[in-house]
């Protein structure tokens, strides 16, 4: 006789597609791809920015514009936050128990 295989409780798609992301290394780039449009929509700043890059809890963002730079410098722990609270929002940004974004390097 063969063997069978244990059942588990049924789940639905959607946990189940997140339970693939988490497993997978696509999981992280499809976080840092949450994180760049969180960035987006909190900055403001998103037809201004010519480049991200996300390691280790750093959000690094090149800016077309010295000016706005500026501006953003003075807003740092703001925006910082108010990522992380849309982070926190987006059902498809999967959490691991710490802020994603700890700090902003503006260029």
């Amino acid at each position: 006789m063969g063997s069978r295989i244990a059942r588990r409780e049924a789940i639905s798609v959607g946990d189940a597609i997140m339970e693939a992301l988490r497993s997978s290394r696509l999981g992280s780039a499809h976080n840092t791809q949450r994180i760049y449009e969180a960035w987006d929509k909190v900055s403001g700043a998103g037809k201004l920015t010519l480049k991200r890059f996300f390691r280790d809890g750093k959000l690094y963002v090149t800016l077309s514009s010295s000016a706005a730079r500026g501006m953003l410098l003075m807003q740092k722990d703001v925006l910082i936050a108010g990522i992380n609270a849309e982070l926190d929002k987006d059902p498809l940004y999967y959490d691991n128990d710490t802020d994603p974004v700890r700090e902003l390097i503006l260029r």
